[in-house]
């Protein structure tokens, strides 16, 4: 029960990074370094975690733009 719990947790890790990425390129930003995080996958609970990575200052105030434009 547990081993399918892991399973079902990162498919849904999985499916939550390609959401935001595609996200993301829709409003023209690019996060290479997006991914799940290998030291959480390695874990057994809880589920993992998405690692956005490093970007550059440019990159960061682009997504801080399109987070404010959606909040309002």
């Amino acid at each position: 029960m547990e081993v399918q719990r892991s399973v079902l947790c990162v498919e849904e890790a999985e499916e939550a990074v390609e959401e935001l990425r595609a996200a993301l390129a829709k409003a023209g930003i690019t996060l290479p370094s997006l991914g799940l995080d290998p030291v959480s996958l390695a874990r057994e609970a809880p589920c993992p975690l998405v690692e956005l990575g490093r970007c550059s200052a440019e990159t960061a105030r682009r997504i801080a733009a399109a987070v404010t434009a959606v909040a309002r």
